[in-house]
């Protein structure tokens, strides 16, 4: 591997940066809503935007807290398991309800 593909982030930067405005925007923790708002308003699909906050989770620049408050630890293994034909289906995301926010 070269030097160059190991300083690459592994997810998005350009959605990473789309979430990281939202939430300054917004000023408190995104939610799915939040997240089908953006797809919608920037054509994006939602499975990239949740595959990126996922991996932005996972590599501890963003955290992600469950309904209830309680921090959650998201890892590749987490994101595998919801993959359904090489995407994130909608059904699965649902139980990602909580927030998410900057590290």
């Amino acid at each position: 591997m070269s030097t160059t593909e190991k300083n690459m982030p592994k997810w998005d930067v350009a959605l990473a940066s789309l979430a990281g405005d939202e939430f300054r925007r917004k000023g408190e923790a995104l939610q799915l809503g939040d997240f089908h708002r953006l797809a919608t308003q920037h054509a994006i699909r939602l499975d990239d935007i949740m595959e990126t906050m996922f991996l932005l989770a996972i590599h501890g620049q963003w955290t992600y807290t469950d309904r209830d408050g309680s921090p959650q630890t998201l890892s590749q293994d987490t994101l595998d398991n919801l993959y359904v034909k090489r995407r994130l289906s909608e059904e699965d995301l649902r139980a990602f309800d909580g927030g998410w926010q900057p590290a």
